[in-house]
């Protein structure tokens, strides 16, 4: 299927979705393409279809594309969800690779509402205090050093905006009051497979994740363990 035709093709699902529950809904159309003008003629077809959300690779996009199509996004009110595929071939590597604290650093100050930042509890390597450094570092104003959780300078973002953590990679729902314990409040939980694994289908799995969600959140402000 031609990506204009899958757009259209979510586009109606997302709308029909609406109208079914009263609620916003979206899907991350992925705009990331072989060069920066094919990348935008996704954004304005996502934006002339009414989506409220795309997605980008910055990292085998590039940071000068990604952060021309943060501005539009931006300019047009469209959110932008970023992945991180390669991401392994750089920050995976103990000798002369990069960790992926700086490139989630170098992502807040390129642009994007969202980021994938590992699960540490799913599928996705990642020490807990390591990668709540580098959580804290994408959506926190200001940092205090700590080299215990990978943090060797203080940070001062300023008035750069935020970038939301998006934990996904292997959770599912039974996962969510460690998710919620981990991330707190500022964060996306992402379930792919662990909405569409559930034995009675796609939207009893997305009802199971908003159930335990809430419930998780409700025991938390009610101090219950």
């Amino acid at each position: 299927m031609r990506w204009r035709d899958r757009f259209l093709f979510v586009a109606e699902a997302i709308y029909k979705a609406q109208a079914e529950t009263g609620e916003i809904k979206g899907h991350y159309l992925n705009a990331t393409a072989g060069t920066c003008d094919a990348m935008m003629k996704r954004a304005q077809c996502a934006k002339e279809f009414g989506v409220p959300i795309i997605m980008h690779d910055y990292l085998t996009g590039g940071f000068t594309a990604n952060t021309s199509l943060a501005y539009y996004c931006r300019d047009h009110g469209l959110l932008l969800h970023i992945h991180r595929a390669m991401h392994a071939v750089i920050d995976r590597q103990k000798i002369h690779g990069m960790h992926f604290r700086v490139l989630a650093k170098a992502l807040r100050l390129s642009g994007g509402d969202h980021l994938h930042s590992g699960t540490v509890v799913g599928k996705l390597e990642g020490e807990r205090e390591v990668t709540l450094g580098f959580v804290d570092l994408m959506r926190d104003n200001f940092v205090e050093k700590d080299r215990s959780r990978g943090v060797y300078f203080t940070q001062d973002w300023a008035s750069l905006p935020g970038v939301i953590p998006v934990a996904s990679g292997g959770i599912h729902v039974w996962h969510m009051p460690a998710l919620v314990e981990i991330f707190g409040d500022d964060a996306c939980l992402q379930f792919g497979g662990g909405t569409l694994g559930h034995p009675w289908g796609n939207a009893p799995g997305a009802a199971a994740n908003r159930i335990a969600c809430e419930a998780c959140i409700q025991a938390r402000n009610e101090g219950r363990s």
